[in-house]
C-alpha cells in the first residue's frame, strides 16, 4: 500500500468541481453495486429521512424506500456458498497478510449470514465467493491496520449489511463499533448478528448518523459507498465536532473527487491527512482509504 501527500492548488472554478464531482459520483454508483441494493438508498435515506433514533427509541414510521428492501427475485434464486467456500476464498484473499487467528473464521460465518438474509433483504450484489472476501472483508479490513483503533469508539454510518463496521469489530476487540443505518430492516438485521454471533463490542442502530452525531461523540467515522467526499462533508457539517477522524473508502478515482470537494472541506474545517492507495488481489481493482481530521480534533 501507498501514502500519498498532496498538494492542490486552492483556485477551483464550479466548472471543474461539478465535472469532477459527476466523475467521481459515478464511481460512487460502482462502489454501491457491491454494497447492494441498501447503498443507494441509504445514501438518500440519510439525505432525505425524517427522524431516526435507537432500534429501541421512536423513529420514522414510514419508510419510502421500503420497497428497496424487496430482494431481487433473480439473486435469491442463485446458490450461496458455503461457509468452508468462504473460509478458503477468504485465505486466498487475506494470502498476503498477517492477520490473528481466528479473525477468518467469523468472517466465514458473518458473510454466510450475509448472504442467507439475502434471499429476504436486499444486502449485497455480491455473493461469489472471491468477491465477497475482497471487495467486503479485505477492503474493510485494510483501514484497521493503517489507523490505531484500539480503546477507540467508531461509527459506520450508514453501515447497510454492516459493512465496514462487522469486519472492524471482528478483527479488533478492544474498539467500539457503532453501526447505525436510517433504514429500520437493516439495522435490526445487523443487530440480530450482533447477537447470534455474540460481538461483545459492536452495537446497531436504526438512526441517520449525523441525528445519532448530534446526541453521541464518537472518534472515528466510516464512510463507505454513500456519497462524494464533497457531499460527504456537507452532511456532516452540523456534528463536525463530534468526532476525530473521518474514513472514507474510496475507488481509483479519489483524486479528482478530493479536488471536487477540497473546497468544501475547507470550508467546514476538514483536513485531508492521509491517503491510502491499495489493489485488490485478482486484478479486482484499486481502493483508497481517505483520512480526514475532522475539526473535532483540531
Amino acid at each position: 500500500m501507498q501514502s500519498t501527500a498532496l498538494d492542490f492548488d486552492s483556485d477551483r472554478d464550479d466548472e471543474l468541481e461539478d465535472e469532477v464531482l459527476a466523475a467521481a459520483e459515478e464511481e460512487e454508483d460502482a462502489l454501491d453495486d457491491e454494497a447492494g441494493p441498501e447503498g443507494e438508498a441509504q445514501a438518500k435515506a440519510e439525505a432525505g429521512a425524517e427522524g431516526g433514533a435507537e432500534l429501541a427509541a421512536e423513529a420514522p414510521p414510514d419508510d419510502p424506500n421500503a420497497h428497496e428492501d424487496v430482494p431481487d427475485p433473480e439473486l435469491a434464486k442463485k446458490p450461496i456458498p458455503t461457509e468452508a467456500e468462504l473460509k478458503e476464498a477468504l485465505d486466498w484473499a487475506f494470502s498476503a497478510e498477517e492477520v490473528l487467528p481466528g479473525v477468518l473464521e467469523k468472517y466465514a460465518r458473518h458473510a454466510r449470514l450475509v448472504l442467507e438474509a439475502n434471499r429476504e433483504i436486499n444486502l449485497t450484489a455480491l455473493i461469489d465467493a472471491k468477491d465477497v472476501a475482497v471487495k467486503h472483508y479485505l477492503d474493510s479490513w485494510r483501514a484497521t491496520r493503517l489507523l490505531p483503533l484500539m480503546g477507540r469508539r467508531v461509527l459506520d454510518l450508514g453501515s447497510g449489511a454492516g459493512y465496514p463496521g462487522m469486519p472492524t469489530a471482528l478483527c479488533e476487540d478492544m474498539t467500539k463499533v457503532v453501526m447505525v443505518d436510517a433504514r429500520r430492516k437493516k439495522a435490526e438485521f445487523m443487530q440480530s448478528i450482533i447477537e447470534e454471533m455474540g460481538v461483545k463490542n459492536a452495537t446497531a442502530e436504526w438512526a441517520r448518523g449525523e441525528e445519532y452525531l448530534q446526541r453521541n461523540k464518537v472518534d472515528v467515522v466510516f464512510m463507505r459507498a454513500l456519497s462524494s467526499v464533497r457531499e460527504n462533508v456537507r452532511l456532516l457539517r452540523k456534528v463536525r465536532h463530534s468526532f476525530h477522524d473521518l474514513v472514507m473508502f474510496k475507488g481509483p478515482s479519489w483524486s479528482r473527487e478530493v479536488r471536487a470537494g477540497e473546497r468544501e472541506a475547507e470550508r467546514l474545517g476538514f483536513r485531508l491527512d492521509t491517503v491510502w492507495e491499495h489493489e485488490l488481489p485478482g486484478e479486482m481493482g484499486k481502493r483508497a482509504i481517505l483520512i480526514y481530521r475532522a475539526p473535532g480534533a483540531q
